[in-house]
């Protein structure tokens, strides 16, 4: 890997001495024009009511290996990302919402060219499906927003785009990336635009070791995209993805295993713990104008997919099929000075889950490879069929008038699961489990000038038990968690946004969320590390500052800043009995007064850029995060549990990145070489950490690492 590194680092040394500087193709965009959709309906970026991040290819393209979200969304306040595995394996929370979740995205809406990732409980999986070099833009509404999306959306939206076709009959790209821990990215590209259709394919794989023992890890991605406009009136989108992903589980760490922080917890290598997951996803989506005051947009899916997770205790194997459909009628009345937008829609999915799991066997003298065998016997420990629907009714209004702005939405959703066990008999073998909930949300803005724009909005959450969550089941291998309830919420929020000149953009946000019925981790004796069970904590409360500017100090320097404070406590501890057995809890639920777990009082990322030349940039970034708690346990909180295992507080971390980048022209190329330093201090730190009763609570961050890129347009 060292000396193909070094090959493309002399070729793209050399080849800029051959060739003409280009113009700077990364300028920053006007924010000023930008139009955001997360809404469900085109709204003034400067004027939206109620707080919102955009993402451009500018930053985008100084991810260093594109393929993790964290890199994506470094510069958006109120986000916290933990990356379990050196891939897309995240989790994501919002304002500290879904922050207790396994893994994935829980009550975060996530749309990939309009096309939903979330399935009928509002729960997505990953992100295998983005590749993060072709995105367009990311938009990022932070807080409940159940009124426009359910259980997907009470959280917070991410709204991600992709490129369209090149403006050319034929043109591509192709890629390179290489670096420490045998990282390896390979992409190609496709692209182009015939008369009134538009396409693009990019095919892209990775792999790598990873920074701990058995972390290593693959995937294959392959996106394809066309853009028909038959009439002026017509518009379709067609998308088809495939998504091949396998990695490693090292597990967390527990206090006895600092001395080493590269290693895996002791059961993940004889195990072969792992997830692998295949996924094909067909989607389309039509707008058509009917007049200048009215059009329709409908958008239709289908996802299939199959999944294999392996643990201590169980190798669990998941055969998913999941289709929906969405259609929205909008309405535009009024003058140029004062217009009125009507909508109405429907969201519907559906889920189809067929799961069974084998016991496991542990393999003591299995050597380390990057393979998916793992020794299971045959005894069945659970074999089940989960079926579920959502449908959500909604309507939405918003008023431009001169300055003012104000948008207000509302929307019933009515969320079913059943589960049938084969395991039982038929009288007895079917569970039901059923959720509605009614949302809303409101927001205005008042433009006093392109310096200050004020805003406020209140929002409602409806958060019911995920697909992960119900299926955890505390009682058996097999059947619901029957004692989950949805957790509700409500969020006020105010700020101010503004431009000065062409110098500086900032955009501040307060805000303060009560949650009622939120959620809490807990295990079970017998069920092994990987078995995580959910339960109903009581009630928390959420306050917080969002801060963003991005500020040009001298006409080729700028500073971008994300500033996040946050005060996430639980208010009371109101428990269903059931989870205070202690003949199979092991864990305490919170008591009123705790810090939420994994969710520090302040984070930080800043990074400077300064343009040295037109093609030539170099950048410095820094990452902060203050300590924060670690356990929803009241006895582990309280330090009433062995110190020598539990230890509540984690220590926060500093780190340093830096990169430089060179674009230029050759033979109608526009070849682009880059260099990233990842921690170029070294420091030790944990990433993350989560509430594991067993004490394998640590999740530690990589050390320095080195990553070079070249990219070549055509």
């Amino acid at each position: 890997m060292k000396r193909n590194l070094f090959v493309i680092i002399v070729v793209c040394l050399y080849l800029p001495l051959k060739s003409q500087t280009v113009t700077d193709t990364s300028k920053t965009i006007n924010l000023k024009e930008v139009v955001v959709t997360a809404n469900r309906t085109p709204v003034l970026f400067q004027s939206n009511p109620g707080a919102i991040s955009f993402v451009n290819q500018e930053i985008i393209k100084t991810m260093p290996k594109t393929i993790a979200a964290e890199e994506a969304l470094r510069l958006v306040p109120g986000v916290r990302i933990d990356n379990q595995h050196n891939g897309e394996r995240v989790h994501i929370s919002i304002r500290g919402q879904g922050i207790l979740t396994e893994r994935g995205l829980r009550g975060i809406g996530v749309l990939i060219d309009g096309i939903p990732v979330n399935d009928p409980s509002g729960f997505a999986p990953d992100l295998y499906d983005v590749d993060w070099a072709t995105v367009k833009h990311i938009e990022v509404l932070r807080g409940p927003s159940a009124g426009l999306y359910g259980g997907g959306g009470s959280a917070g939206v991410i709204n991600i785009s992709t490129d369209n076709g090149g403006s050319k009959p034929k043109g591509g790209t192709i890629s390179q990336t290489m670096g420490s821990n045998g990282f390896m990215k390979s992409s190609g590209q496709v692209d182009g635009t015939y008369g009134n259709t538009d396409y693009r394919v990019t095919y892209s794989r990775l792999s790598g070791d990873g920074y701990r023992d058995h972390q290593a890890f693959w995937g294959h991605n392959l996106y394809e995209k066309i853009n028909i406009r038959p009439t002026e009136k017509l518009t379709v989108s067609q998308i088809f993805s495939y998504t091949s992903y396998f990695h490693q589980n090292p597990e967390g760490l527990n206090l006895g295993q600092f001395d080493n922080l590269l290693q895996a917890n002791p059961d993940a290598c004889p195990f072969n713990e792992y997830q692998k997951t295949g996924r094909y996803t067909f989607g389309m989506r039509t707008l058509y104008k009917i007049s200048d005051k009215q059009d329709v947009e409908a958008t239709g899916y289908l996802r299939s997919w199959d999944y294999k997770e392996t643990s201590n205790r169980a190798a669990e194997y998941r055969n998913i099929g999941n289709p929906g459909f969405t259609a929205q009628y909008n309405l535009h009345l009024g003058s140029e000075k004062f217009r009125n937008h009507l909508s109405i829609g429907t969201d519907n999915k559906w889920q189809t889950i067929g799961m069974y799991k084998l016991q496991s066997m542990s393999d003591p003298d299995r050597k380390e490879s990057i393979d998916e065998t793992n020794l299971e016997n045959d005894s069945l420990l659970a074999n089940q069929v989960l079926k579920q629907q959502s449908s959500g009714f909604f309507g939405l209004y918003r008023l431009e008038a001169g300055k003012f702005g104000f948008l207000a939405n509302i929307r019933y959703d009515n969320m079913n699961n059943e589960l049938t066990d084969k395991m039982m008999a038929p009288d007895t073998a079917k569970t039901s489990k059923n959720f509605a909930e009614t949302s809303l949300r409101f927001g205005a803005s008042y433009k006093i000038s392109d310096v200050v724009t004020v805003y406020a909005n209140f929002s409602q959450g409806f958060t019911p038990p995920s697909t992960e969550e119900l299926a955890s089941n505390p009682v058996a291998y097999h059947g619901f968690n029957t004692h989950l309830v949805p957790a509700t919420s409500s969020c006020t929020e105010g700020g101010i946004r503004g431009f000065i000149g062409e110098k500086l953009f900032y955009d501040v946000t307060a805000f303060m969320m009560n949650t009622e019925n939120d959620f809490f981790r807990f295990k079970q004796t017998g069920r092994g590390n990987q078995e995580v069970f959910y339960g109903n904590a009581g009630n928390s409360k959420r306050t917080g500052i969002e801060l963003y500017f991005s500020v040009n100090i001298l006409k080729n320097l700028n500073l971008k800043t994300a500033y996040t404070f946050a005060d996430f406590k639980y208010t009371s501890a109101e428990v269903d009995p059931v989870y205070t057995d202690t003949a199979y809890v092991l864990t305490t639920p919170p008591a009123s007064g705790q810090y939420l777990p994994n969710s520090p009082k302040h984070q930080l990322y800043a990074e400077l850029t300064y343009n040295v030349i037109k093609g030539l940039k170099i950048g410095v970034s820094t990452e902060f995060q203050s300590e924060w708690a670690i356990y929803t346990d009241a006895n582990a909180y309280s330090g009433k549990m062995d110190p020598a295992i539990y230890q509540n507080w984690q220590d926060g971390f500093y780190l340093i990145h830096a990169r430089i980048s060179y674009e230029w022209e050759m033979w109608n190329l526009k070849p682009e070489i880059s260099f990233y330093a990842r921690n170029i201090t070294g420091e030790k730190y944990m990433a993350f950490t989560e509430p594991d009763p067993d004490g394998n609570s640590y999740q530690p961050g990589p050390s320095t690492e080195l990553f070079g890129s070249l990219r070549i347009r055509f």
